[in-house]
Order: structure tokens, then C-alpha cells, then sequence
């Protein structure tokens, strides 16, 4: 049977429509399905801190494979931000819903980081944190997820502080000074030192690496003969200022801290060559990034107090 006009413009209409509503609702689909691509931007890779952060992120994607997907990479050197700048380019060309990013400057991957957020990736900053001002200058909201490094530190030297008597000399081996949480861990250093009566004869950078960190402890050794402990930015640089303590002569004499509490520092805090570190649950700050990028990408808002969302710090001494 023919259909009259009216009727047959009328099935038209809603052949039309419903061949139009199937491609939108697979895209809604299609949408819902999609999994987010997590891109984990790292430090140096040749520091043991981050490979057991990076570990840490891979074990928790390989245990949540529906939840995310998960691009790693990091660079050679602590400051190398350059080669730092390029994987973020490559994170963004590569299109991933989210960037979780342990900067190697405070301030220098801001304007990259910019050109992410524009591309509509979601950043979060882990482990050393970028510059507040920086970050308002370029209207960008990133928030934080670590520890007080400020806090963490205090802990260490005040421990070491009852190992000593007021009046004595010690050093501080310092991160990259252009990092915040560098500059925030010689801080915590100071304030227990000062506290204590200590006399800081010297604050120098080892730029977080163990031959850094052993040739500073080389120089503090001989322009301070009688230094009585060597407090370090993180076990990298303890690492090396342990060996140039023995190679000084002084084991036993001068007394070595750290910060991370990373495998290799262990043997040492149990025979004493380091006195205490500190643990910042290494294998857990990647993760935290992520689930906080994950609640961004859906659109949900992160706990954050005043950008920072704080995670723990602790003491580890000789058990």
C-alpha cells in the first residue's frame, strides 16, 4: 500500500532521525569505553628514587588495566630539563588524557605545561613542586601531591642534632637549588640545626647525584677538619658523602643523613655509616599523582589544600 505524502515525508523523518541518533549514541559509547592514557614523566632515571617510583606506578596500572593506560619515560641526569621539555612535547603529540610530572626545574617546565593544559590534558605535579607564582602568572591550576619536604627533613636533623652538642660544625649538601623541594629540605636542615646550636659552616649543591654529592663532601672535609656531620639532600648524594667520609679517614667520626630511604642506603643505616633518612613512600607518590589525574579526567575535584595535596613523610633510622 502507497502511503499519502504526508505520511510517507512523515517515515522519512523518523528513518532520518533514528539513523542519526545511532552514530551519536555510539559515540557516547565509544566515549564511555575509552580508556585514559596516563603519561608519568620522571627525573633522572639513573637515580634509584625514581626507578622505584616508576615500579611503583607500573604495578598499580598492571593491577587497574581497565581503569588506565600508562606512558613512562624520564631522563639521564637530574638537570636536564631540556630532554625533560621534549617528553612532555611528545606526552602531548601523543594525545594522553593526563600528565603526572616530577619536574626537573621549578619553574622552567611551567610554559610546556601551559601548552598541555591548553591541548586539554589534565597535569598533575608530583615530588618536587613547581613554582605557585610561576603557575598563577600563566593561569594555570596544577595541583600538588607530595610530602612536606620542609617537615621531613626537620626529622632527620633533629635526630641527628641529639647525636651532637651545640657549637659543632656540620655541612649541608644540597639538591638542584632551582628545585623547590631542594631548597625546601636545607631549609627543614636548617631550622634543626639553628634550633640546636649547630654551626653550618657550608651549604653546597650536589645536584642529587653520588659523585656530586661525594666530590662536596671531599671539599667540606678538608676546609672543615674537624666537621662533626654531613647532612644530604637525598641518599644519593649520603651515598657519596659516606665514601669520601672513608676516604677521609673519618668513618665513624663524622656522621652522615640523608633523605628518600632508598634500598641502597639501608646496609648503611643498619652498620651505621648513615644515621638516619628519610621515607617519603617512594614507590606510592606516582601512584597518588595518578588516582588524583584520573579524578581530573572524569571531572571530579581533588582534595587539595591550597594546591597541595599533602602525602606522608616519616623518620627511618638504625632498627
Amino acid at each position: 500500500m502507497k502511503l499519502p505524502f504526508a505520511g510517507r515525508l512523515l517515515a522519512v523523518a523518523v528513518l532520518a532521525a533514528a539513523s542519526a541518533a545511532l552514530p551519536l549514541s555510539s559515540a557516547f559509547a565509544d566515549d564511555a569505553a575509552k580508556t585514559p592514557t596516563v603519561g608519568l614523566v620522571m627525573k633522572s632515571l639513573a637515580n634509584e628514587f625514581f626507578v622505584t617510583m616508576t615500579d611503583g606506578a607500573k604495578d598499580y596500572q598492571k593491577a587497574h588495566p581497565t581503569e588506565f593506560k600508562l606512558i613512562s619515560n624520564g631522563i639521564k641526569n637530574e638537570t636536564d630539563t631540556s630532554a625533560q621539555i621534549a617528553i612532555v612535547n611528545e606526552m602531548i603529540n601523543a594525545k594522553v588524557d593526563a600528565l603526572v610530572i616530577a619536574p626537573a626545574d621549578s619553574k622552567a617546565l611551567a610554559s610546556v605545561l601551559k601548552k598541555a593544559s591548553d591541548a586539554g590534558i589534565k597535569v598533575v605535579n608530583i615530588d618536587n613542586r613547581l613554582d605557585p607564582e610561576v603557575l598563577k602568572s600563566k593561569n594555570l591550576d596544577i595541583p600538588f601531591v607530595g610530602p612536606d619536604n620542609r617537615k621531613g627533613s626537620k626529622l632527620v636533623g633533629d635526630y641527628l642534632a641529639k647525636q651532637l652538642a651545640a657549637g659543632d660544625k656540620v655541612g649541608i649538601i644540597e639538591g638542584v637549588p632551582t628545585t623547590t623541594n631542594a631548597q625546601q629540605r636545607t631549609a627543614g636542615f636548617k631550622d634543626a640545626m639553628d634550633a640546636a646550636g649547630m654551626k653550618i659552616v657550608s651549604t653546597q649543591s650536589g645536584n642529587w647525584e653520588i659523585d656530586q654529592g661525594n666530590k662536596i663532601a671531599a671539599a667540606m672535609l678538608s676546609e672543615t677538619p674537624d666537621i662533626k656531620a654531613l647532612l644530604a639532600g637525598n641518599d644519593n648524594m649520603a651515598l657519596g658523602a659516606v665514601s669520601a667520609v672513608r676516604a677521609a679517614g673519618k668513618a665513624g667520626k663524622v656522621l652522615v643523613v640523608g633523605y628518600d630511604n632508598i634500598d641502597a642506603i639501608k646496609p648503611m643505616l643498619k652498620d651505621g655509616r648513615v644515621l638516619a633518612t628519610a621515607d617519603q613512600a617512594a614507590a606510592q607518590q606516582a601512584v597518588f599523582g595518578i588516582q588524583n589525574a584520573l579524578k581530573l579526567v572524569k571531572g571530579e575535584k581533588v582534595d587539595a589544600k591550597d594546591g597541595v595535596i599533602e602525602t606522608p613523610v616519616e623518620l627511618v633510622i638504625k632498627q
